[in-house]
């Protein structure tokens, strides 16, 4: 006999033996296997189902805020503001798997409609009186109005106009910091004449915008927690936000292999001393330690610029970015245009007669105006931001602001004395 032949007489001994029990088993445990798929399909259908239903329940309020012409408060007033934003609760596993509810999402609005600047904030209407409480008691002498949707009333129209939008996405990973008012020196409260603030340049742009046309700009923000799957241990979850700051300073901190072993010895006196950084390490190190200590949010940042055909400017485009960049350094963050949008076609030939652009502006203003990005149907990966990132992206600006189209109050109001005959 040869060996193939030997082979062949094993393989089929063993094929005999094995392939009735195998398929016995393979029949016995079908309905386990089949539910599971059929579970993992439709569990998904479900949970869009139920949150789709929450969501449709709820009632929505958008409040516009002007500011008063004195107003003086440093960035790190919204920064305490948006804190009280942070909710982390989702409600039980009742609701939650059976009613769909969620924890509540925000979005920080600054809106220019042919160059008139506005600050809006939407949110569920539930939330509206604490949200003006909190506003009222942080920045005295602000006016809060609650406004008409001013999103839902536009529709694209492909023969009228031109859409442009993208959804900003970081250069580095999420656990650096970008640059914020801490590093402008804000936080210290200068003289209005000495402040360098990184928003005003991008008021100022918005200031400019001309005739029938418009620029939104929204950051959508929702409380961050701990849901992310710990790597090799599926079953619990961790901050992988806050690990990947803490994984990053020990990189820089021991980043010498002696170090990772006993530490570096200072043959003088026998005792361990720390390894050796720049100064740009350093800077590095206390950011991302300042970062993680503060509250912590999931975030997107969608733009879109709109304009009738004959009025709509590319150089605009650049300016929205270009804006975007005083948020950004080096060493640190940044930001760049991501985001599923227009970002492909930038060549003729990638779009025929313009119909994936006219689908994808569509889709960009309904995704705006049902502030959808945590969830179905518009749902993305979303950044991570502290309240000082985002104090500094959105925050009331001084008289440093000198943007003529920013609607101020033009005076205090103040209540009548309690003491007054009736």
């Amino acid at each position: 006999m040869t060996l193939d032949q030997a082979f062949a007489s094993i393989f089929s001994t063993f094929k005999s033996a094995m392939t009735p029990t195998v398929v016995s088993y393979l029949v016995t445990l079908s309905p386990i296997f089949l539910a599971i798929i059929f579970g993992r399909i439709f569990w998904d259908l479900w949970m869009r189902y139920v949150r789709a239903q929450f969501f449709f329940s709820q009632k929505y309020c958008v409040i516009e805020i002007k500011l008063p012409k004195d107003l003086y408060k440093s960035p790190l007033a919204m920064e305490m503001f948006l804190n009280t934003f942070h909710n982390t609760a989702d409600g039980n596993w009742y609701k939650i798997l059976w009613m769909g509810e969620t924890r509540p999402w925000f979005s920080l609005e600054i809106v220019s409609v042919e160059g008139q600047v506005k600050f809006f904030i939407w949110m569920r209407q539930s939330a509206k009186n604490n949200v003006q409480t909190a506003l009222y008691a942080t920045f005295p002498g602000i006016e809060v109005t609650e406004r008409e949707d001013y999103a839902r009333s536009v529709h694209f129209d492909k023969n009228e106009m031109k859409v442009w939008a993208t959804e900003f996405a970081f250069t580095k990973p999420d656990s650096y910091p970008i640059k914020t008012y801490v590093d402008y020196g804000l936080d210290k409260d200068p003289k209005e004449e000495y402040k360098v603030d990184p928003l005003v340049p991008f008021l100022e742009f918005l200031g400019s915008v001309g005739p029938n046309q418009e620029i939104w700009a929204q950051i959508l923000i929702r409380a961050h927690k701990k849901e992310q799957t710990k790597p090799g241990h599926w079953w619990k979850k961790h901050d992988a936000w806050k690990a990947s700051a803490e994984e990053e300073v020990h990189k820089i901190l021991m980043r010498d292999a002696k170090t990772k072993v006993a530490g570096l010895k200072d043959e003088a006196t026998g005792y361990t001393k720390m390894p050796s950084i720049s100064k740009g390490e350093q800077s590095i190190v206390e950011a991302l330690e300042r970062s993680v200590t503060k509250q912590a949010f999931d975030a997107g940042i969608r733009v879109i610029y709109m304009a009738k055909k004959d009025f709509f400017n590319p150089s605009n485009i650049g300016g929205i970015i270009g804006n975007f960049k005083h948020f950004s350094a080096e060493h640190l963050n940044g930001f760049k245009p991501g985001g599923p949008w227009m970002g492909k076609l930038e060549y003729p030939w990638q779009d025929y007669k313009d119909i994936r652009r006219n689908r994808m502006s569509k889709w960009v203003i309904m995704a705006y105006k049902r502030r959808s990005y945590f969830y179905p149907p518009f749902d993305h990966n979303p950044l991570v931001l502290n309240g000082e990132e985002l104090a500094t992206l959105f925050h009331f600006p001084g008289a440093v602001a000198s943007t003529p189209t920013l609607e101020r109050v033009p005076s205090k109001k103040s209540e009548a004395p309690a003491n007054l005959p009736i």
